[in-house]
């Protein structure tokens, strides 16, 4: 689905990413972690096309959309791609179901009338039918997040890109958080999150590791139930 080759982003006289090359399949589940300032956003940012690149290449679908002008990729990314942010990016001044309709009404490829089933299959799918007319200030976190999913989800993109999506919640909702992502990976969605967190990490498949803008090890889980365990015993064999 993503080819990424050979991507380096500078600023000024700092290397935040240094040739990197990988690639995401469809119905991927892949994890970016790494210490803080080690480029794993930046990453996120540079392959969904949020942020330029300095030099390389990121195909979409074998397309090269690593040189597209900003309005034609902003139209790229509205209709191929949602986004989940730690901190969540809703209007205060729209309902929940409103900020969650909005991309769809921006986008123009279904009728109000399929907008509308949309939204309220997604939000009974995330398990927060009835909070229609809340303000964005009236729900709790982890209603908030699994809103701001099903907005990212509102037209029918093809990749999730996720930024520390439980990095402000507390256990009991980041556990629902990630038991939603667990099932869409499991319909067929492909998903990237960046997160520092062992426990999120190990809800994928993969784990791509940075440091200094650069990918130092993956980790492909083999199926094993125990997962964080796994992961801990690997990170702690590579000394991360």
């Amino acid at each position: 689905m993503i080819k990424v080759e050979a991507i380096s982003k500078s600023f000024k006289d700092t290397i935040v990413l240094d040739e990197i090359s990988f690639e995401i399949k469809k119905g991927d589940f892949i994890a970016i972690m790494g210490p803080s300032g080690s480029g794993k956003s930046t990453l996120l940012y540079s392959i969904s096309g949020m942020d330029s690149i300095s030099a390389g290449k990121v195909f979409f679908d074998d397309i090269n959309i690593s040189n597209m002008r900003e309005n034609v990729l902003s139209g790229f990314r509205l209709n191929k791609m949602g986004f989940v942010f730690q901190n969540v990016q809703m209007l205060k001044n729209l309902s929940i179901y409103d900020n969650i309709i909005l991309p769809a009404l921006v986008a123009k490829k279904e009728s109000a009338e399929s907008i509308k089933k949309h939204a309220k299959t997604l939000m009974k799918k995330m398990e927060i039918e009835g909070l229609e007319n809340r303000d964005v200030r009236e729900v709790s976190g982890g209603q908030l997040q699994r809103a701001s999913i099903c907005r990212a989800m509102i037209n029918h993109p093809d990749i999730l890109f996720l930024d520390e999506p439980t990095g402000a919640l507390n256990s009991g909702a980041t556990d629902q958080v990630l038991n939603i992502l667990e099932d869409l990976n499991r319909e067929g969605m492909t998903i990237m999150t960046v997160t520092h967190e062992p426990h999120v990490a190990a809800r994928a498949k993969k784990v791509l590791y940075v440091i200094d803008g650069q990918i130092v090890a993956q980790k492909e889980f083999d199926g094993s139930v125990d997962r964080e365990k796994e992961l801990a015993i690997w990170l702690e064999e590579m000394q991360f």
